[in-house]
């Protein structure tokens, strides 16, 4: 209908008669052309078209899930491609480093070995290698730097993780303290968090903690020193024993008192937190011995309760925990015939509930505990 709107003026109708062509079949809500060709100067394409008022031709919905499973499919196979891709990815990167294609650089490790890399790598990987790179020199087409203070596979296995993020689990192990070493001193933050998650859960242990804290310390790893440090307060008669604890000592005094100070602390919180623990302990049990006592003498329970009540004498077990031991305490209590200076220390204890009822009740004029008014 629109189409036809927008080319009347090529066909050159007018006015009134014009309106009158387009809508007649509107108005009319009939199914019949919507223009007359005799009144269209030309040839013209005529369509039919179905009554607008009439039944809507709804087209059929997609057979159920068939859209939905083919999404689904559809990232799980994507997670799959990104899966198998980046899998692909580090395979390249370490096949790069294995077998230095296009090297360019040449290390030195401390024993005269060489390992060849790539500049780009390194630099992008490490700022300080980054730095030693723009400062080597350059002979016959390769620039060469050296990092000694470590041993040669050591640096092998750190030169591989640059590249691939890769590394054995028997190499890992065996030079963790060294790649730790390593990850601070280039600062490579990756390696130093893959290295003291290592090192927490494999080397670990009281004869070389000591060492393995002092380590941790230079090399700015505050994780693996709290974790060292908790070791040490935890086990701190046979980690004092060691022969890591007494270089230390020789060595390092400060150290040793700042973690004899933390181990005071420690043991000071520890006693804070049994003494809260004794004073919670003491507060339920006052406030089970002040439900109980109400409860006996509000609503009576089994064989003790207040005067004008039944007992049902029944041998349910009362809900309340206290209540037995106070039943004891009242019966004890109406019957006491001491009467000395210092008392009876049941009587006390007895005057005690009732005298921090009567400071805790809210309504003392309808209270049935004695001496709460």
């Amino acid at each position: 209908v629109f189409s036809a709107l927008f080319s009347l003026d090529h066909f050159g109708l007018q006015g009134q008669s014009r309106r009158h062509t387009l809508m007649a079949p509107l108005e009319s809500g009939s199914s019949q052309l919507f223009f007359d060709s005799s009144a269209i100067d030309g040839p013209f394409d005529v369509y039919e078209c179905g009554t607008l008022a009439g039944t809507r031709v709804v087209p059929d919905p997609p057979p159920p899930g068939t859209s939905y499973g083919k999404q689904r499919s559809s990232r799980n196979a994507k997670k799959a491609r990104r899966v198998h891709g980046s899998e692909e990815v580090e395979d390249c990167w370490n096949r790069l480093f294995l077998e230095g294609y296009q090297a360019d650089v040449r290390v030195s490790t401390g024993d005269g070995s060489q390992i060849l890399s790539h500049s780009c790598i390194l630099g992008i990987r490490s700022p300080v290698l980054r730095s030693m790179l723009e400062e080597a020199r350059i002979e016959h087409g390769f620039r060469n730097i050296l990092i000694s203070g470590v041993p040669s596979e050591a640096v092998r296995v750190f030169i591989r993780f640059l590249y691939s993020s890769r590394f054995e689990q028997g190499e890992m192990k065996k030079y963790a303290l060294h790649l730790l070493v390593l990850s601070h001193v280039f600062s490579v933050q990756s390696l130093k968090i893959v290295c003291t998650d290592q090192l927490e859960r494999f080397f670990l242990a009281p004869d070389n903690v000591v060492d393995v804290l002092q380590l941790a310390r230079l090399c700015d790893a505050p994780r693996l020193s709290l974790i060292c440090t908790r070791m040490i307060v935890g086990d701190f008669k046979t980690i004092s024993l060691s022969e890591g604890w007494k270089v230390m000592r020789r060595a390092n005094p400060s150290l040793e008192q700042e973690l004899l100070e933390f181990l005071v602390e420690v043991d000071t919180r520890r006693q804070e937190r049994a003494k809260r623990m004794e004073e919670k302990k003491v507060y339920l049990q006052l406030y089970e011995a002040m439900e109980a006592l109400v409860h006996i003498c509000r609503d009576g329970c089994r064989t003790i309760g207040p005067w004008d009540q039944k007992l049902k004498g029944s041998q349910v077990v009362c809900k309340f925990p206290a209540c037995k031991g106070i039943e004891l305490l009242v019966r004890h209590f109406s019957a006491c015939k001491k009467r000395v200076p210092r008392g009876c220390a049941n009587c006390k204890r007895m005057w005690q509930l009732l005298e921090l009822h009567s400071r805790m009740c809210s309504t003392p004029d309808t209270c049935r505990v004695p001496l709460c008014r």
